[in-house]
């Protein structure tokens, strides 16, 4: 598929990974639509995109925030040829410790957000998709997961956001067989350590410890690279149902 002049919903895009995404599209003469539940980030990054990019507040959990997402980018751009998923959240906490059992609330809190929430985005740009005329390169679109390298090598207190982003890997393949006859492709990026705001917070010390972990490039992952992915499975057909790692080899020992 083509780039330019497509147009393309990128959830979590206020920040991090989605706002990378949705700065390298437009530069590629995409249109983009930044659903975020950070309205500030979201307003500024729209503001320095311009044109090509509108700002809606989304939770990704709601079926009719989402589709007044899909609206908005047909309303707007006249149309939506694929989404890419980035809103998620991180969840730390042990099955048992000195401050009791997991907390059964964040386990389904993590669960709705990056598994559910993954789910309902797909399923209802899915439908738009499907309904729309084919693209010269006989395709309708392509739907853009995001997993984590915790799908795989899950640590210490990672029980909750590990099962969460290994049912998006999970569903990666059977969504694409689903939609295989829509001409519809899925896709899933599994990210290891990438320098987002959530990695931003942390101690220079950890943030060193970190890098170190990661075999070659010894350093975190720039969302750029993240975006550059994107870029690549938005243009090559035959990436379809697969998952992959975006993570310098690193394999995440159990803390």
């Amino acid at each position: 598929m083509k780039i330019e002049g497509k147009t393309f919903l990128i959830t979590g895009g206020s920040s991090g990974l989605g706002s990378a995404t949705a700065q390298l599209l437009v530069e590629c003469n995409a249109n983009v639509i930044v659903a975020d539940l950070n309205v500030e980030d979201g307003q500024k990054i729209v503001a320095k995109l311009g044109d090509k990019s509108q700002f809606i507040k989304a939770d990704v959990t709601s079926e009719s925030n989402i589709k007044q997402a899909i609206s908005l980018a047909v309303d707007t751009y006249h149309g939506l040829h694929g989404s890419i998923n980035c809103a998620g959240i991180v969840s730390v906490e042990k099955i048992v410790s000195r401050r009791g059992t997991h907390s059964l609330e964040k386990f389904i809190k993590v669960m709705n957000i990056n598994l559910v929430g993954t789910f309902n985005v797909a399923r209802l740009v899915a439908e738009t998709l499907s309904k729309s005329d084919l693209l010269p390169s006989g395709e309708r679109g392509v739907i853009i997961n995001t997993a984590s390298i915790a799908a795989f090598d899950g640590q210490i207190g990672q029980v909750a956001y590990a099962a969460s982003k290994g049912g998006v890997v999970g569903m990666t393949l059977p969504l694409a067989r689903d939609l295989a006859k829509s001409g519809i492709r899925v896709m899933t990026i599994a990210p290891g350590i990438f320098d987002t705001p959530m990695i931003a917070g942390l101690p220079e010390k950890a943030r060193t410890a970190l890098a170190q972990q990661v075999p070659f490039p010894s350093r975190f992952g720039n969302p750029t690279e993240f975006a550059s992915l994107v870029k690549q499975i938005i243009e090559n057909g035959m990436l379809n149902g697969t998952v992959i790692r975006l993570d310098g080899a690193i394999r995440m020992p159990p803390k």
